[in-house]
């Protein structure tokens, strides 16, 4: 029987609310510090972001255990499954060493960049304190991927909810320090996301250690690690190079247009992480569809569960994106205190989400095509995409426009919607031509 929206929506619906959790996170970071002034509000968005790139390349290995344990799952290989689950914790133990090796330089590559001395030293302090539960994060997300491989999407689901309630309390007592705990600011944000995501991956972490009833993993084999890695490591790559772009824009092109612009910028990332996350999520169960369809050697149906997850992800980004030209103004007034900084601050940041409904669908149909690609581990043709889209398009092209046309921060975001309308042209006429249905992730069946 082919896959249908049932199937899609049964396995989405929990990824949806695990990343709407993620969403809920950042956004209530942001929002519980806006009281703060614009400093903490950049310091914290800026500095949530700063973090995310040291692990997205880790976190980007870690999307293709899914790839993997789908695709063995759809065998019937449950045993050869679970062992992709240990090496993605592997992966989170080798994340747990770089944030290690980063956390003392985090000043120096801070004093690098153009901020203001106030949200410089900010945004440091909250960096290094995140940087302490970098291996949690990563566990989290390669723990995630193995059971939504299997197609057992609720459990991660119930683990980043209560990494969300843990967070949000954790900001109420400790950024305005509520029940004997003194107020502790934007130090306060980065604890209560430290403590919330160590305790969500150790409940986790148990779960999958006790859960032996399915299948054993036996032992670990250096023949999967490695290929895990060759179509991983792209895919990592793929995400942290396109990031890195990202951060380039946010630290250089828009920090040098000041901190008005770069809290607004930061604050509509964050407003737009609830059309992105979402949507994405609808996207990972979209390629746990077409991993287990094609372990089960029905390559005829990708193309259709490519079209049904397409569906989904573009209605949603489309409907979040009519919001934003309508109700610009209700959505960003969170982020906004009420004196002369928070009066310019609403202006440039409801322009500037204005403006992003621009990109909403080329998005979704980039998350789309990514995602599937990514699960029958055409993962190296993405990245060279990315990579040349967004270094010699969408960051040159950022920067030279506002530094040597004076460009402000709307001309400078218009760059985005260039970069995603080029991804999601480039990435449809790849899985249209069909390379896909060459490669081989996993070995045949016996």
């Amino acid at each position: 029987m082919r896959p249908s929206y049932r199937d899609l929506l049964s396995l989405a619906w929990p990824i949806v609310i695990s990343r709407a959790s993620q969403v809920v996170v950042g956004v209530t970071d942001a929002w519980m510090v806006a009281s703060l002034g614009t400093v903490a509000l950049a310091a914290v968005t800026t500095g949530a972001m700063n973090v995310f790139t040291v692990l997205i390349l880790p976190m980007g290995v870690t999307f293709i255990v899914s790839s993997f344990s789908s695709q063995l799952c759809g065998k019937g290989d449950l045993s050869g499954a679970r062992r992709f689950g240990w090496y993605g914790l592997i992966l989170a133990g080798g994340t747990l060493v770089l944030c290690a090796l980063v956390y003392p330089l985090v000043e120096s590559i801070v004093s690098l960049m153009p901020y203001e001395p106030a949200v410089a030293r900010s945004l440091s302090l909250y960096v290094r304190i995140r940087l302490l539960s970098g291996g949690a994060a990563i566990g989290m997300e390669a723990l995630a991927n193995y059971y939504g491989g299997l197609g057992n999407t609720r459990l991660p689901m119930f683990a980043n909810l209560a990494a969300m309630l843990l967070n949000v309390v954790g900001n109420w007592i400790l950024i305005g320090g509520h029940l004997g705990v003194p107020a502790m600011g934007v130090a306060g944000a980065a604890w209560a996301s430290v403590i919330a995501t160590t305790l969500a991956f150790c409940a986790l972490l148990v779960v999958f250690l006790r859960d032996t009833g399915t299948a054993k993993a036996g032992a670990l084999r250096m023949s999967e690690f490695l290929p895990m890695l060759r179509f991983g490591v792209p895919s990592g790559l793929n995400w942290f190079l396109e990031f890195l772009a990202f951060m380039f824009f946010v630290n250089i092109v828009v920090a040098g247009l000041g901190t008005t612009a770069l809290a607004g910028m930061m604050a509509v990332m964050q407003i737009n992480s609830v059309s992105f996350m979402p949507a994405f999520a609808m996207a990972s169960a979209g390629a746990i569809l077409v991993g287990q369809t094609i372990g089960k050697g029905d390559k005829d149906s990708v193309g259709r569960i490519v079209r049904m997850t397409f569906t989904l992800t573009g209605s949603y980004q489309g409907a979040v994106g009519l919001l934003y030209l309508l109700l610009p103004g209700v959505l960003f007034a969170p982020f906004v205190t009420d004196n002369v900084d928070g009066a310019k601050l609403f202006s440039v940041g409801t322009r500037l989400l204005m403006l992003s409904a621009a990109w909403q669908l080329c998005d979704a149909a980039a998350t789309a095509l990514s995602e599937a690609l990514r699960a029958t581990g055409d993962t190296a043709f993405t990245l060279w995409v990315r990579l040349a889209v967004a270094w010699f398009v969408f960051v040159p092209g950022a920067y030279f426009s506002t530094r040597y046309l004076h460009w402000t921060e709307a001309g400078a975001v218009s760059w985005i919607v260039i970069y995603l309308s080029l991804i999601a042209l480039v990435l449809f006429m790849r899985f249209r031509g069909g390379a896909w249905r060459r490669l081989q992730l996993t070995e045949p069946s016996l």
